[in-house]
């Protein structure tokens, strides 16, 4: 455990609770309500606009946003890009949740006129979806990393990550059994969570949620996907302790619940990071 990043960690915490970030989310159906959920959890404020007439204009009040590709059609896709405009115009931080990105045509095409059009400050998804984001070959299980891409350990991911960062000129965060935060010049590794996380739906999109709460706070945007990544890992762990013996659902309230108690002394107590 490094001391110095934890106590980073919580002050970043007490600022989204002080501070309560507005995050606006253009993001898919299936998790949304999730999303809002641990925005509010952390202390943030969510809004869901993804309508083309006004998804600008409420970016332009938030504080940071997230843009998440999980239930793509062209209706949202033009919302993302001038909502993504609106941001980069005016120095709002953008996050990128490329779901199942290498799956289909339509996911990949976005990724890369997203990539063409704006500037990203985090870019967080799983093995399979950064590996076909950096052009390497890459298995994508629908929206989840396949197992062929986890093989090649953990080394691998922290060179893509650091490579990804360099390209694009931002943090780049890669979740998985050991989570990879990369700003090209450094990175951080987090080896909290439990593979419950992986039972119930959306703890990838919860992850980006909490990212951008914190990118609404800070401009070390490497360490708010840091912080966002451990507050998935360790309130998934407590939740575990707490209800999972209980079955999935209960696991999913818990786990918000765990969110919603963060603070900084939990996680100095539990934190599991290092710079590799």
């Amino acid at each position: 455990m490094d001391n110095n990043l934890t106590s980073s960690i919580g002050n970043l915490v007490n600022s989204v609770r002080k501070k309560k970030p507005l995050v606006h989310h253009l993001t898919n159906y299936v998790t949304v309500n999730d999303c809002a959920n641990v925005t509010l959890a952390i202390g943030a404020s969510p809004i869901m606009a993804d309508d083309i007439e006004e998804a600008a204009d409420i970016t332009a009040i938030s504080s940071a946003l997230v843009l998440n590709i999980g239930t793509l059609n062209s209706r949202t896709v033009e919302s993302m890009l001038a909502a993504g405009k609106k941001a980069n115009e005016m120095g709002i931080p953008v996050v990128l949740d490329p779901v199942g990105a290498g799956a289909s045509k339509l996911r990949n095409q976005t990724v890369r006129t997203m990539l063409e059009q704006l500037q990203f400050s985090v870019i967080r998804g799983n093995m399979s979806e950064i590996r076909y984001i950096a052009g390497l070959q890459a298995t994508t299980k629908g929206v989840d990393a396949s197992e062929a891409d986890l093989e090649n350990g953990l080394q691998s991911g922290i060179d893509i990550a650091n490579g990804l960062a360099k390209q694009y000129n931002c943090a780049v965060a890669i979740t998985g059994a050991t989570d990879i935060v990369s700003d090209g010049r450094s990175v951080i590794c987090i080896e909290n969570g439990h593979p419950m996380l992986g039972s119930i739906t959306g703890t990838g999109c919860m992850s980006t949620s909490l990212i951008g709460s914190f990118c609404g706070v800070t401009a070390d945007y490497r360490m708010a996907a840091v912080a966002g990544l451990l507050c998935m890992g360790i309130a998934g762990e407590i939740a575990y302790e707490t209800a999972g013996q209980q079955g999935n659902g209960s696991y999913r309230v818990a786990l918000i619940d765990e969110i919603s108690k963060m603070n900084s002394q939990t996680m100095h107590g539990r934190a599991k990071v290092y710079e590799a």
